[in-house]
């Protein structure tokens, strides 16, 4: 299957800040591929939320992508460890970064993006208002899209890939607000990482504690505008 190069593979996860790379993607004119990787995360919730965020921005593909990371565990998402919901130390990277995830996402995006002839890839990172992660830096991304294009037939032939991380020096109001400014209803995003279970319906709530959760409300409270999230 080919796609046009006006194409972008995105890597939707299902949280606010996938969603408004996705749309901003959309908003200047790609087509959209959405990648998610289903990787027995203890949020899965957020893979209902990639779905209704790919349906919405009707994307031209979603992928969902199994790939079972608790087989390496490591990180509070992906092992019986506990979210943390005091906060995160300074200075210190959390338990629930992921071991390497950022580099292995990206690069099942990049071996999607040759396939499908598509040579822009569109992530969601953001170093200002994050958790600390390493793979959320802007040194990363350089890095990788350089390796990206020493790495691939298409790189190696002149025909190279960027990796657009319009998000990266933005603040979580900024994000808040990008998500008003596009129309998007950010109550269709998950942010939380440990999930409370809801009332009779079934429907599960955002914990409120964790870091996620108290970067979204953050963003949301800074930017002025209603955080549509259900919190237990």
């Amino acid at each position: 299957m080919t796609i046009s190069q006006k194409s972008a593979i995105v890597l939707l996860s299902g949280g606010l800040d996938s969603m408004v790379v996705a749309a901003m993607a959309k908003d200047q004119g790609f087509d959209l591929i959405a990648l998610t990787i289903d990787y027995n995360q203890r949020h899965r919730i957020e893979l209902q939320a990639a779905t209704r965020i790919a349906a919405h921005l009707d994307a031209a593909e979603h992928i969902i992508l199994p790939l079972d990371l608790r087989q390496f565990g490591g990180s509070a998402l992906t092992a019986d460890i506990d979210v943390p919901k005091d906060g995160v130390e300074e200075n210190a990277i959390p338990v629930t970064y992921v071991p390497a995830r950022n580099t292995i996402f990206l690069s099942l995006c990049l071996g999607l993006a040759e396939a499908r002839g598509a040579r822009d890839l569109w992530i969601g990172v953001n170093a200002l208002d994050y958790s600390g992660y390493p793979d959320c830096r802007p040194d990363f991304i350089r890095s990788f899209e350089l390796m990206a294009n020493l790495a691939t037939k298409a790189g190696v032939e002149g025909d190279g890939f960027t990796v657009h991380t319009p998000l990266l020096q933005m603040s979580k109001a900024d994000i808040a607000r990008a998500a008003a400014r596009l129309g998007l209803d950010a109550g269709m995003s998950w942010s939380c990482y440990d999930p409370a279970p809801g009332d009779y319906s079934g429907q599960y709530r955002a914990c409120g504690q964790c870091d996620s959760c108290r970067l979204r409300q953050k963003g949301f409270a800074e930017a002025g505008l209603s955080d549509p999230t259900v919190y237990a």
